[in-house]
């Protein structure tokens, strides 16, 4: 499979080094961003661990996926989830997909979230919610096709995604 210079992420572009695993029909990438002000969701050198695994094709809502997308999306899932999960010494994991504006969705592109947990990481567990709805915000407001991320530069993001991709080798 060729290597792509970039993936589409709704109307973005997201450099290859972001994403860290591939199938011919998906991709998982690590994220410019970290969870806000929750403090206690610190995994690994206090960086909020939330990675995103995505269609190849550019596809704005769940049930537009074809049968052969949609199984290999959830696989994908799957298996990100399972070495992050391990990787990070969680306990559990959360994946969830905002589905329509009115959804939470704020990218017009397909998405499953998937966030290793550990036991006390959010006060109330379902707070990992308004977390993500509001780091999806942020990531639209911050995703710019001619500006640099702001967050993380490239190279921080480069470097987690090689540490990921060590765990599909």
């Amino acid at each position: 499979m060729a290597v792509e210079s970039y993936y589409t992420f709704g109307p973005y572009k997201i450099d290859n080094k972001e994403v860290f695993y591939t199938t011919h029909l998906s991709y998982a990438m690590v994220i410019s961003f970290y969870f806000g002000d929750y403090r206690n969701f610190v995994i690994l050198d206090y960086i909020y661990v939330h990675v995103l695994v995505c269609p190849r094709r550019e596809v704005k809502r769940f049930v537009d996926l074809t049968a052969d997308e949609t199984t290999d999306l959830w696989i994908t899932a799957q298996k990100v989830g399972g070495q992050l999960e391990s990787y990070h010494k969680a306990s559990s994991l959360t994946f969830t997909i905002q589905d329509g504006p009115q959804g939470g969705q704020t990218v017009p592109h397909v998405h499953i979230h998937i966030v290793p947990r550990k036991a006390g990481d959010f006060e109330k567990n379902d707070d990992i919610y308004d977390a993500i709805d509001n780091n999806d915000k942020e990531l639209k407001q911050k995703l710019d096709l001619d500006e640099e991320r702001t967050d993380r530069s490239i190279e921080e993001m480069a470097q987690e995604a090689e540490e990921y991709r060590k765990l599909f080798v």
